[in-house]
């Protein structure tokens, strides 16, 4: 790709990608100064920083949910949507560098956040700088806006948009190329039952990442390695632990997970009389659609239904299972949560809901995506039709939003994992395709 518009921009962003990745930004809920913890406060004051060193008038939220950074002038309003919260780095041991030290080698960016989202938003900041540079000016105002929870609970963005101008259209750089024009629902929710005298559980884990790992320490050990060799799965043992294996995905991929928590319940519901195993036994061991109580549920726009078991603890006094579900654009949520409640409740169990974001849809011919996708095509020559996606993205909190980027086609999805990073190429290439769409939808001609 020929670098007409951002090559001299390429270092520059690079050292401040650096200087972004070494705040480690991950959630901190006991921090009673801030709402999120401290490193994301700093994080949201130096990206503002950032931002004003640039040219930009900036804001931030006084309780410090939310900043934005703003150039130009006009009614129009279009949105680069952001967030600078990243996961926790577990197992530090395990990456081949510090997580919060970025380190180029391997003709790539390595480090937390590289490719979720602080990479992808650098390259947008550095795409709109190259633009001013050489002398393009804005015919719209452009806002970057900054959310600090999109790895939790969205309330960083939740509260911009109680509070906050709504844009007249914008991308979100942290998803996929060529472009994600539909989302699906995104449900998180807890089934809750009795407890055991017989065994505990204690598998935490996020709701948005099929488990690699579940563990169990009761005293049936090695009648659970035998149902498990029987059954096929992999396991190791430990001492007294025994620790089921599978493949760790996004939720939004769960068809591409093995699922290790559902290995664990599948063989313990042989040894053990409890409605929480028979439940997850019965209806999602061996089938990440639900069909058994949901049925087909499925469209052409985004694909079928699909439920992560993403967790389950279980003490003296309750069971709680975690579940992460990813819903198709024309679906009903409420008769699917009526679906599940009701099967629950025939195991004696309870439906808990704890988070939804409803689905987004923008149309392949509104001018957003059009523009955008002739930009793409134009300097990649990639025809790739645009996508649906399982994941959940800022672009679904306000309308006429797409996300538009920043991963290619043939690179490696590490976000959430060991050794994130971004390929170098692709960092450049996101970067000169962010100031082309930037040129086209908010400069003069």
């Amino acid at each position: 790709m020929d670098y007409q518009l951002t090559k001299n921009h390429q270092e520059p962003a690079i050292e401040t990608l650096r200087q972004w990745v070494a705040i480690p930004s991950v959630l901190d809920e006991n921090d009673a100064e801030t709402p999120f913890g401290q490193p994301i406060q700093e994080m949201l004051e130096f990206a503002l920083k950032t931002c004003q060193e640039m040219g930009m008038e900036t804001y931030i939220d006084p309780e410090g949910y939310y900043g934005y950074a703003e150039m130009g002038q006009g009614e129009e309003l279009f949105g680069v949507l952001c967030h600078l919260d990243v996961v926790p780095a577990l197992n530090p041991d395990e990456w081949t560098t510090p997580p919060f030290e970025m380190d180029i080698r391997e003709g790539a960016l390595f480090g937390r956040g590289t490719q979720d989202d602080k990479g992808p938003s650098i390259a947008a900041l550095y795409a709109l700088k190259a633009l001013l540079d050489q002398g393009h000016e804005l015919n719209k105002r452009v806002r970057f806006i900054f959310g600090t929870d999109e790895e939790n609970l969205w309330r960083g963005l939740n509260r911009y948009n109680e509070k906050e101008e709504q844009v007249t259209m914008g991308i979100v750089p942290d998803s996929s190329f060529p472009l994600t024009y539909a989302e699906k629902g995104l449900l998180q929710l807890h089934i809750t039952g009795p407890g055991s005298d017989a065994f505990e559980m204690e598998n935490k884990g996020a709701l948005n990442v099929v488990p690699d790992k579940a563990i169990y320490k009761g005293d049936k050990k090695d009648e659970l390695v035998q149902i498990l060799e029987d059954l096929g799965y992999k396991y190791q043992v430990d001492g007294e632990t025994l620790t089921v294996l599978g493949k760790s995905v996004h939720s939004k991929d769960s068809l591409k997970g093995d699922n290790a928590l559902t290995h664990l319940i599948e063989g313990m519901s042989e040894l053990y009389d409890h409605p929480v195993l028979k439940f997850v036994k019965d209806h999602f061991a061996k089938d990440v659609n639900g069909k058994s109580i949901f049925g087909e549920v499925e469209d052409q726009a985004s694909g079928s239904l699909t439920c992560n078991i993403a967790n389950l603890e279980v003490t003296a006094e309750e069971s709680k299972l975690g579940i992460d579900m990813r819903i198709p654009v024309t679906a009903d949520k409420d008769q699917l949560v009526e679906q599940l409640a009701k099967v629950a409740k025939e195991y004696k169990l309870k439906y808990n809901e704890f988070d939804y974001l409803a689905s987004l849809y923008v149309p392949v011919d509104s001018e957003l995506v059009t523009t955008l996708l002739k930009v793409y095509r134009d300097l990649t020559g990639d025809m790739t039709e645009p996508i649906s996606s399982g994941g959940a993205t800022f672009a679904r909190t306000m309308k006429n939003c797409v996300a538009f980027g920043a991963l290619q086609e043939g690179v490696e999805d590490t976000m959430h994992q060991i050794d994130e990073r971004m390929p170098l190429d692709n960092f450049y290439q996101t970067m000169e395709i962010y100031a082309h769409a930037l040129k086209a939808l908010v400069t003069k001609a």
